[in-house]
């Protein structure tokens, strides 16, 4: 849940970042999965280390 949360809100995040410093389609699609992929991994070691301290 946490992982799909950071891929979705890096996606997004990556798009108005874009379109806010004036880029093109290329340049939004290419922020987002920049961004997705770094909150997902950010997103998956916080489930690991949130699993590990509950279980």
């Amino acid at each position: 849940m946490i992982v799909l949360a950071g891929v979705i809100g890096g996606a997004l995040w990556g798009v108005l970042l874009a379109r806010k410093r004036g880029g093109n389609r290329l340049d939004m699609a290419q922020h987002a999965a920049v961004l997705a992929l770094i909150l997902g991994i950010v997103g998956l070691a916080l489930t690991i280390a949130l699993h590990r301290l509950l279980v």
